[in-house]
């Protein structure tokens, strides 16, 4: 049997849709704040020559337009909280796909002893979306009739739930334990790929700051704006490595897949029926924002 993203409940797609749509908007807005930030630079570097009329010199106009460019889009993203909307979100979609996860194939609370597993898992899902909108979490189903009628429960989570331990097990290891832990790779190579084109960017630039500073020093050049045009460009690559986190993130996903691997060796080879439940609790635990994100704040 396969079970997908597809077979989840149309909250947890509603959800997940608002987290990417928020993610695209705060990254966007922080990548728009930096090109422009160096956008003011360099037109402030040009020559003071370039003007229209006896005084009004056309790159200081523009440079300050960049720089009102920066202000629009810290307030629109201060008002819009897009960031804290996707952190929000993930979390949401994320609880969400864990919860149904682990009702479809077992895993505790939902074992195969639980008298109600329906209702239990409706109560233990509500209980902690109810959690999630005490820190902000809009729930869409008050504001959309559609993802209210959607059921929490779908059909092919009864159907998976109904199969036989080793059905279960299977589907579990291939759909969603190695799918995981194949996703903390690749993100895992993709951070580490990012840290040495930033970082070799970053030295780059500053390399030739001070290559123009040594210039200005011995009198070999008429002025520092080479040098601070390339200092703020360096400083835009090294925000914008922190704000993705390349480095600490590398770290956080190499211990969740060797998490993942563990998991995976120990349901292969020794986890049983009775210990089924308690190994999906812990595979789950490990895929969580929350850990992630504990991670990345112990390496940082």
């Amino acid at each position: 049997m396969v079970f997908r993203n597809t077979d989840l409940p149309g909250l947890f797609h509603h959800t997940d849709a608002i987290a990417i749509s928020r993610q695209r908007e705060a990254v966007g807005a922080t990548r728009y704040q930096l090109l422009l930030l160096v956008a003011g630079a360099a037109l402030a570097a040009l020559p003071s020559s370039l003007r229209l009329g006896d005084t009004f010199q056309l790159p200081g106009a523009l440079s300050a337009l960049a720089y009102a460019g920066v202000l629009i889009l810290s307030y629109r993203s201060s008002r819009r909280r897009a960031k804290s909307h996707w952190q929000l979100n993930r979390s949401a979609a994320e609880f969400i796909k864990s919860m149904c996860w682990r009702y479809a194939v077992h895993g505790a609370p939902f074992d195969s002893n639980s008298t109600d597993a329906d209702g239990l898992f409706t109560v233990r899902l509500e209980e902690g979306l109810r959690e999630l909108t005490k820190v902000g979490w809009q729930d869409p189903r008050p504001s959309v009739p559609e993802v209210a009628a959607g059921e929490l429960i779908t059909t092919p989570m009864r159907r998976l739930r109904a199969k036989a331990f080793s059905v279960r097990k299977e589907t579990y290891v291939r759909d969603r334990l190695i799918e995981q832990r194949n996703w903390y790779h690749r993100r895992k190579e993709i951070s580490r790929r990012a840290t040495v084109l930033w970082s070799a960017s970053i030295g780059l630039l500053t390399l030739l700051a001070l290559f123009f500073a040594l210039l200005r020093t011995f009198s070999l050049a008429g002025s520092v704006e080479m040098a601070g045009l390339l200092s703020s460009a360096a400083a835009a690559c090294l925000a914008w490595s922190e704000i993705r986190r390349h480095q600490p993130l590398i770290a956080a996903h190499a211990l969740v897949e060797e998490g993942l691997a563990a998991m995976h060796t120990a349901m292969e080879t020794t986890v049983s029926d009775a210990e089924w439940p308690s190994a999906v609790y812990e595979t789950e635990r490990i895929v969580s924002p929350q850990h992630t994100d504990w991670l990345v704040r112990h390496r940082s």
